[in-house]
C-alpha cells in the first residue's frame, strides 16, 4: 500500500471511528443518567476540557512539526542548485581538455540526482542514489587529477570545496527526507481524538434531540488536521508537494547544455 493509500485509509478510519465514539458516548451518557440523573455528568466538563486542551496541543505541535520540515525541504532544494551551480562554473579554472569530460559527468550527475527525487518508490530513489554515489567518486577523481595537472592554480581551493558541499548537500537533502515524528506520536494524536468524540458525546443531552451536523463536523475538521499533517511530512508521496521546487534544478540542467 503506498503512502497516499496508506493516509486516506488512516484519515477515513479515523473519521468514522470519532462518529462511531460519539455514538458510543452518547448512549453511555443516557445510560448514566437513567442511573444516576442527579450526578450523571458531574465533573465531566473539567476532564473534557483538559483532553481537549491536550489535542489542541498535540495538534498544534505536530503541525508545526511537519510544516517547518516543509519548509526546510524546499530550501534544501535551493541550496543544492546554488551548490552544483558553484561548482559547475568552477569547472572553467581547470586546463581547457579537462573541461568537457568533468562537464559531462556533471550533467549525467544532475539527471540523476533529479530522477532519484522522481521515482515512484523507495526502492527506486535509493537505486538512484547508489548511482549519485558512484557519480561523485567519478567526478572527484577527474576533478583532483585536473587540478594537479593545472597547478600552481587556485583550482584545488576554490573547485575541490564546491565539491565537497555539493556533495554534502546530498546526505543532508536524504536525512530530511527521513526527519518525521516517531509512530506513537501519530498514534497518541489519533487516540486522543477518539478519547474526545467519546467524551463529547457522552456529554450530550440525553433528552435533547441529536444534531448530526455537529458531530460530522467534529469529525470532518479532526481527521482533515491529521491528512494536512501526514501529507506534509511526505511531501514527495502525496497532495501537498514540494516537486515546484525541483523546477531551480531543471533550470540549472537546461542551463548546462547552452
Amino acid at each position: 500500500m503506498g503512502n497516499t493509500s496508506f493516509t486516506l485509509t488512516l484519515v477515513v478510519g479515523l473519521f468514522v471511528g470519532m462518529l462511531l465514539a460519539l455514538e458510543l458516548g452518547h448512549r453511555l451518557g443516557k445510560r448514566s443518567e437513567r442511573l444516576d440523573r442527579n450526578g450523571a455528568h458531574s465533573g465531566t466538563g473539567t476532564v473534557e476540557g483538559a483532553v481537549f486542551a491536550l489535542l489542541g496541543l498535540l495538534v498544534a505541535f505536530t503541525f508545526g512539526g511537519a510544516a517547518t520540515r516543509f519548509d526546510a525541504r524546499r530550501q534544501l532544494i535551493v541550496e543544492e542548485a546554488n551548490d552544483i551551480g558553484t561548482a559547475y562554473l568552477r569547472i572553467d579554472l581547470l586546463a581547457a581538455d579537462a573541461r568537457p569530460p568533468l562537464r559531462a559527468l556533471f550533467r549525467k550527475y544532475l539527471d540523476t540526482r533529479l530522477a532519484a527525487y522522481q521515482q515512484p518508490t523507495i526502492e527506486g530513489a535509493y537505486t538512484k542514489l547508489a548511482e549519485v554515489a558512484a557519480l561523485q567518486d567519478d567526478i572527484w577523481a577527474l576533478a583532483v587529477a585536473g587540478c594537479n595537472a593545472a597547478a600552481p592554480s587556485p583550482c584545488a581551493i576554490l573547485l575541490l570545496p564546491a565539491l565537497n558541499a555539493m556533495f554534502d548537500i546530498v546526505a543532508t537533502r536524504t536525512a530530511a527526507t527521513m526527519m518525521h515524528p516517531p509512530p506513537i506520536v501519530f498514534a497518541m494524536l489519533c487516540g486522543v481524538g477518539l478519547l474526545c468524540a467519546l467524551l463529547a458525546g457522552y456529554s450530550l443531552e440525553p433528552g435533547t434531540r441529536r444534531k448530526w451536523s455537529h458531530s460530522v463536523v467534529l469529525a470532518l475538521v479532526i481527521a482533515l488536521t491529521v491528512w494536512v499533517i501526514l501529507d506534509m511530512e511526505y511531501p514527495r508521496l502525496g497532495f501537498i508537494r514540494v516537486d515546484a521546487f525541483d523546477q531551480v534544478l531543471k533550470d540549472l540542467r537546461a542551463g548546462m547544455d547552452r
